[in-house]
């Protein structure tokens, strides 16, 4: 009789711990068991460099969503992020997504600024006004390597008229 009381308060414990288990990974993955709270917009950039499935979308510094996945829209040459974000969040069609850098060589992420005239997007929208992200590679290689215009470069000695 003592060894079933030990069996099942050990039964218990494992149950327990599954259930914890379940739970986190659920939590931790951002995984949805119960429906989805998210809706889909479709973004479309000149350049998507940098960003990749997974990175945060934020709009007023607030997490809201995560880009679902990348594309390339063979009928106007350009690159799609598909964005999955919370139905809570009203975007506008005025809205301007923008892909911006955490730190100097931090991750990417998508600033969302949601407009306030026009409708507002639904499951399935396309926010048209972007922003792609600044290469900051280029903008280094300019400088240090001397292909700036030197007439855009202005000498201290001249008098400014």
């Amino acid at each position: 009789m003592k060894n079933n009381v030990y069996e099942s308060i050990a039964g218990v414990f494992v149950f327990v711990g599954l259930m914890v288990l379940v739970y986190m990974t659920v939590n931790l993955g951002n995984l949805s068991l119960f429906g989805d709270n998210f809706m889909v917009l479709k973004a479309r950039f000149n350049t998507v460099t940098g960003l990749r499935a997974g990175n945060p979308i934020e709009m007023y510094g607030i997490e809201i969503g995560h880009v679902g996945s990348l594309s390339i829209d063979d009928e106007v040459q350009m690159a799609v992020a598909t964005l999955n974000i919370q139905k809570s969040a009203r975007i506008y069609s005025d809205a301007i997504a923008s892909i911006k850098t955490a730190g100097l060589i931090g991750d990417k992420f998508i600033s969302i600024d949601p407009g306030g005239s026009g409708e507002i997007l639904g499951n399935n929208g396309v926010i048209i006004n972007t922003e792609s992200p600044v290469d900051i590679n280029d903008l280094i290689g300019k400088y240090a390597f001397g292909s700036v215009d030197e007439e855009d470069e202005m000498d201290f000695g001249e008098e400014i008229q």
